[in-house]
């Protein structure tokens, strides 16, 4: 179907357009867990990964090259030659919404994986028919938001520098140019305690001329994220224009300060008699124009498009979703589980268990554990209970807004006491979080009896896991601290990185099993 579509499109361009320049489609990424419609797009046919998180987690440069290189093979195929990614912002906000899509705290650590990420994605060499091209974002770093809030929305449009810590944010972007991205995405934030012009980063001429164009020499496209002229609405929810800084400038203003800034591309924008009136009246040379054009017209020609824009819609068949790439998605997903208590080496689980003991699931699909052969039971009656959970966030309004998973990193009073009651009543408890933020989880570190930790997997995955199915077992390493409390998390600089007090897991802690596993 996407094929099909795709074909159609580039057909449409090529016959009734005055042109017929080829489309360059681009997706947000499509091999992982998370499904946020401004963010990305949950895999359906395509092989299924971990979050990048698990990729940090793995710190495994060579799994990262194979897992772009089928993803851009599973892109090819369906007509996608840009990816909205990586996302290389760094976790030192552990509040902020977004962490997930990024490869963790670490600078270094996060500016490796993105070179082999790069590579899978274009290829080692030149640009060419057979690349996806990587747009990079969110230059120049959006970790560090301001209380952790999302410049998505007008109370999160302020990014804290309160420990000068520019430089940090921008290694991962460095090694991103290094290793030949081609295309960079700023993000909506405006910088505060900084030298910086106090606007929108894609507004921002200091940031986008004076450092990623000059300082740095990237020459590659710049693509604005999306929404940044007009206002719209976005699942029923109106979205101002995320013009931060520049809101009193009109949509023209907004236009000519963007192209000013050095800029080539709107994101989610359709305004060309903008840039047409910019050029009518004088108000921006049409030279500047022709530079953007240029550098967008260069990658269609460096791509194929101009001389074969279409797919191949029965090969496209049959490339997608190939078993054995779903195979590595799924092995990728156990391995990147990281343990982090194991009382008694109570973990693998041994497969006489399923026979003797009666099981509490939660967060797991009952038909699921039944098909692995546990005899199910309620809390008051069971011997082990296995609980996945989410990591805790605070539920926001709003069709578009409740999509984003923002606020307190612990969970509520009435929750703790809910699990508490569970943890009391069994006498072994296993508990999973997925974390798509580091979770403030003192008292499930005192509670349970094993606790593991996940960047997006299966059921399967995760059963296959604590039963040492086939050898499965962790092999994940933390890609973050674990704050102690909500308290220390406050008190954090945003832009710092390891920043608060005593945490409760260091980064880079990661426990293995001590004993063979059973199998089921």
């Amino acid at each position: 179907m996407v094929a099909k579509w795709h074909n159609a499109m580039q057909q449409c361009a090529l016959l009734q357009t005055r042109l017929g320049i080829p489309i360059t489609f681009s997706s947000d990424p499509r091999n992982h867990f998370t499904e946020n419609t401004g963010t990305a797009s949950r895999a359906i046919s395509l092989s299924l990964w971990p979050e990048t998180l698990g990729f940090a987690a793995l710190r495994d440069t060579k799994l990262v090259e194979r897992f772009a290189d089928i993803a851009r093979q599973e892109y090819l195929a369906l007509g996608l030659r840009t990816s909205l990614h990586p996302q290389v912002d760094l976790a030192t906000e552990y509040r902020w919404a977004r962490i997930c899509a990024t490869f963790g705290e670490d600078a270094d650590l996060s500016g490796e994986l993105a070179e082999a990420y790069i590579r899978g994605f274009q290829g080692d060499k030149e640009l060419g028919p057979s690349s996806v091209s990587t747009m990079t974002k969110h230059f120049p770093g959006g970790g560090p938001q301001m209380n952790g809030e999302d410049p998505h929305f007008a109370y999160g449009r302020e990014q804290s520098y309160l420990g000068r810590k520019q430089g940090y944010h921008l290694k991962p972007f460095e090694k991103a140019i290094k290793a030949g991205t081609r295309q960079m995405m700023p993000y909506y934030g405006m910088p505060v305690g900084t030298d910086w012009e106090e606007v929108g980063f894609a507004f921002n001429k200091d940031v986008i001329t004076g450092l990623l164009r000059e300082k740095l020499g990237f020459e590659g496209i710049i693509c604005t994220d999306w929404g940044l002229i007009t206002d719209a609405t976005i699942l029923g929810q109106s979205m101002p224009a995320r013009a931060w800084g520049c809101e009193g400038l009109s949509e023209l203003g907004r236009t000519k300060k963007i192209l000013e800034a050095g800029c080539d591309q709107f994101g989610g924008e359709s305004r060309v008699e903008l840039v047409i009136q910019l050029v009518k009246d004088g108000l921006v040379p049409e030279s500047r124009i022709d530079q953007s054009v240029v550098r967008i017209l260069r990658e269609k020609f460096l791509l194929g498009l101009f001389d074969n824009p279409f797919v191949d819609v029965e090969k496209a068949t049959r490339i997608v979703g190939q078993p054995q790439w779903k195979a590595e998605g799924e092995a990728a997903q156990r391995r990147a589980h990281t343990l982090l208590k194991n009382d008694n080496d109570v973990l693998p689980l041994k497969v006489q268990d399923c026979n003797s003991k009666k099981f509490y699931v939660e967060g797991i699909n009952p038909a699921t554990a039944v098909a692995r052969g546990l005899r199910l039971a309620s809390a008051e009656e069971a011997d082990i209970a296995i609980l996945r959970l989410r990591c805790p966030y605070e539920p926001r309004p709003g069709g578009f807004e409740a999509q984003f998973h923002a606020g307190s990193l612990a969970y509520s009073a009435e929750e703790q006491v809910r699990q508490a009651t569970i943890f009391s009543n069994v006498p072994v408890t296993i508990v999973d979080v997925y974390l798509d933020r580091p979770a403030v989880i003192p008292e499930l570190a005192i509670q349970v009896t094993a606790l593991t930790v996940s960047y997006g997997s299966s059921e399967d995955a995760f059963l296959d896991v604590i039963f040492g199915t086939d050898g499965a077992a962790p092999e994940g390493q933390l890609p973050f601290d674990l704050p102690r409390s909500m308290e220390a998390v406050q008190k954090s600089r945003e832009d710092v990185p390891y920043d608060t007090e005593r945490p409760l897991f260091k980064f880079g802690h990661g426990l293995r099993y001590s004993r063979p596993s059973g199998g089921l």
